[in-house]
């Protein structure tokens, strides 16, 4: 599944390409189409992401509200600004513009651009967003409606803080500290619950009980405040770093060359994630995985007590 850094991304790039037109909006599986004529025809004034939710407003004030789920994903062609450093995140405005095709779900991958723009729409598109130079074509999503401004406000508060959607992140830091320490849950399933904190997957799940030294089965009223707040701190600042990179990259031991090779290969890049059955890489303990919350949970024994 998507995590927030990606969905981050997504908002990035529709910021920079598409945000400031007037679009042409449809749904070529059929699925959506009540929903794309709402907004057809109309300027697209801003996209945000919440979490794992992205939120593209047009100049009605309707929002189309989409959550990717597992399986759901964007694709881009046409004339879209480069994101750097990765390839794909955002540089500046004023960035060459070139002919592409980039998907960015759950992971994010550049393809050879056809000659024919627009593309003809290929498998199940949900909602294609057009203008005359680019086009982003939504297909698999969990959730993609219109809604009236107040069903979007309804919708954003019903989600945690997010680092990277707060002008406050002192204050998002306390509420989702009051949030993870008041309940009898156990933190490794609290920090998958987006009314807790939003955007936190299963990798970042993952990395971040480990970076704190956190048995993830330890109930959040049993977590001191200032351990809650340092994962909120530590959140920020891999959530920030994901959105820059376009991968998740929690370990802080790797040499520069090491970093650079991280780009193309997964299994440098964290501490206990998918290594079920390997020696953890600080105490050699093998990483054991379990189910929680119906997740895969990845943990080290010996340093997460």
């Amino acid at each position: 599944m998507p995590e927030g850094h990606t969905v981050h991304r997504i908002a990035r790039q529709l910021r920079l390409d598409l945000v400031g037109r007037r679009l042409a909006v449809s749904s070529p599986q059929g699925r959506f189409a009540a929903g794309a004529a709402r907004v057809d025809g109309q300027v697209l004034v801003a996209a945000d992401a919440v979490g794992k939710q992205l939120f593209c407003t047009f100049e009605s004030g309707d929002v189309l509200r989409v959550h990717l789920g597992l399986y759901g994903a964007w694709d881009f062609f046409g004339s879209l600004t480069p994101l750097v450093p990765g390839g794909f995140a955002a540089g500046s405005m004023g960035a060459p513009r070139l002919r592409r095709s980039v998907r960015m779900g759950e992971g994010e991958r550049e393809t050879p651009a056809g000659d024919a723009f627009p593309p003809e729409p290929v498998g199940q598109v949900r909602v294609r967003l057009a203008s005359a130079e680019t086009v982003a074509d939504l297909r698999g999503p969990t959730a993609c409606e219109v809604l009236d401004p107040a069903e979007a406000a309804v919708a954003v508060a019903r989600l945690g803080p997010d680092p990277a959607s707060t002008d406050d992140p002192d204050a998002a830091g306390e509420v989702m500290a009051d949030r993870l320490t008041s309940r009898n849950v156990a933190v490794g399933q609290l920090l998958m619950d987006q009314s807790v904190v939003a955007g936190i997957g299963n990798i970042y799940r993952a990395e971040l009980l480990f970076r704190a030294r956190l048995d993830p089965h330890t109930p959040g009223r049993r977590v001191p405040r200032d351990v809650a707040r340092a994962l909120w701190d530590d959140w920020a600042v891999l959530l920030a770093d994901g959105i820059e990179r376009g991968f998740i990259l929690t370990r802080e031991d790797l040499s520069e060359a090491q970093r650079v090779e991280a780009v193309t290969d997964a299994t440098l890049r964290n501490w206990v994630y998918h290594r079920a059955g390997e020696p953890c890489l600080v105490s050699g303990t093998p990483v054991v995985v379990e189910e929680m919350a119906t997740r895969k949970l990845y943990w080290c024994p010996t340093c997460q007590v």
